[in-house]
């Protein structure tokens, strides 16, 4: 069984959003995009680069919890890094926004 090719960022976000039903691992994406923002700019506003090598870790390490623990699923960074990342954001900013909740309704 293959697995679809996504061409377009407009196409993967569908299932992007698919891979993130629980609301304990959107929380925890949140939690984690918003951190890496806070990170990337606390690093460039003091010119401390310390605050850019803890932004994969805050990145990964929260949305990763919240994919092996709690979706029970495999993160799409690993087949779709670029998409994936750009993902986290919108769905950062949907969530932010009220376009998305946090509590998917099933």
């Amino acid at each position: 069984m293959s697995e679809k090719k996504y061409k377009s960022l407009k196409e993967f976000y569908p299932f992007y959003l698919s891979e993130h039903h629980n609301t304990t691992s959107r929380v925890l994406h949140f939690i984690g995009t918003g951190l890496v923002c806070l990170a990337f700019f606390t690093g460039f506003l003091f010119h401390n680069w310390h605050f850019f090598l803890t932004i994969p870790v805050l990145g990964y390490g929260f949305a990763w919890v919240g994919h092996f623990f709690f979706e029970k699923n495999k993160p799409a960074t690993f087949q779709y890094p670029g998409y994936s990342l750009v993902s986290d954001f919108i769905l950062f900013y949907d969530l932010l926004s009220g376009k998305q909740s946090f509590a998917v309704k099933k």
